[in-house]
């Protein structure tokens, strides 16, 4: 792997506390990584460390095997797309793309033929002439990402690029995005709160809390292979049970649920002698629902509502143990639902559990 970035245990601090603490990642030239997390999780602290923009109070930054720990972001060969576009209203789209360019003194035949290039990569040719009040909110985001690319930066940094759009023009927009990084191949760091948008554009995330990472991988892995009660919540919907190990045979676990009841599950990296905590993780769409007890569900409830999201029901249970229990189904013309408040049983094949550390 070519590394792009390289960060060694940075840290940022304002006075005793650290928005940033001790944190390292590597990046490789190409690569698309996401800075997920909530608010005050340090991710956008992180980019202005690697933008230049804030000094780190410990640790250093490398881009393109350069230590740029304390040059200033002019230095730095990248460039920025924020949530409010930044374009100059005064300006036609062809003007704001040539910008970075005229700056950087490039021949002006140079700089059609690069700004030509740039509106075909984002497929707006048509729209050189028209000014950004003229355009809708994706269109001024590509004109903002078209602007980036034009000077071809080694690393473009993403602050929150779809924040400003409505869902449906979001999605679009993270199609966009991901055609646009497969097609340039240049290295990409996104900060987002939003994880649909880091599952969907990412070739890795690093989810963040508190200034640190919590875990770092891709989509799959974080979602079926979360290493903490906190990653599974996050990332995806997350029924969480709390458990105590029975015994182990085979590989598996008997573990007893909080109504005296066991289960089985996979043995986790985890060391889990008889008589520990755990927590079992199930996500909603492994789960199923059933009128009566049977074999496959033997976990009782009550049915406290169910939320058609268009190609699937949401079924919220409440289990005899107290706890709320998520089922997903696809949804379908004609389908028999239960009753609220009617009793339900809930079950989960065995292997789509998982034990995790006590939360």
């Amino acid at each position: 792997m070519v590394s792009m970035i390289e960060i060694e245990r940075l840290t940022k601090s304002y006075g005793a506390f650290h928005a940033v603490a001790e944190f390292s990642l590597t990046v490789a030239k190409g690569e698309f990584v996401s800075l997920l997390g909530p608010s005050g999780s340090g991710k956008t602290t992180l980019l202005n460390l690697i933008a230049g923009m804030t000094r780190p109070s410990s640790g250093t930054i490398r881009i393109d095997n350069v230590d740029v720990t304390n040059l200033p972001p002019s230095q730095r060969d990248l460039g920025m797309v924020f949530q409010n576009y930044a374009l100059m209203p005064h300006m036609t789209v062809f003007e704001n793309i040539a910008f970075p360019l005229q700056v950087r003194r490039v021949p002006k035949a140079e700089i059609r033929r690069r700004v030509a290039e740039a509106l075909d990569l984002v497929r707006m040719p048509q729209f050189a002439d028209r000014k950004p009040r003229e355009l809708s909110g994706g269109q001024q985001q590509r004109i903002s990402l078209a602007r980036c690319m034009v000077y071809r930066p080694a690393l473009i940094l993403m602050d929150e690029p779809l924040g400003a759009l409505d869902k449906k023009l979001r999605e679009e927009m993270q199609i966009e995005i991901s055609r646009l990084h497969r097609d340039s191949g240049i290295t990409m760091v996104c900060v987002t709160h939003d994880q649909e948008e880091a599952l969907s554009m990412s070739d890795r995330i690093v989810l963040m809390r508190e200034g640190r990472c919590v875990q770092i991988g891709t989509a799959d892995e974080l979602y079926f292979n979360p290493t903490s009660s906190y990653v599974a919540d996050f990332i995806g919907h997350s029924n969480q049970l709390p458990c105590t190990v029975a015994e182990e045979a085979a590989g598996q676990l008997t573990i007893a649920l909080g109504d005296g009841s066991q289960r089985q599950a996979p043995r986790p990296a985890f060391a889990t002698p008889p008589g520990c905590g755990a927590t079992l993780h199930v996500r909603p769409e492994s789960a199923t629902l059933a009128a009566a007890p049977d074999a496959a569900h033997a976990l009782k409830g009550t049915l406290e509502a169910s939320m058609v999201v268009g190609s699937c029901i949401k079924h919220v249970v409440r289990l005899d143990t107290g706890d709320t229990f998520l089922v997903q189904e696809l949804n379908h013309r004609g389908r028999t639902r239960p009753q609220f408040g009617a009793p339900v049983w809930v079950g989960w094949p065995t292997d789509a559990a998982q034990l995790l550390p006590p939360s």
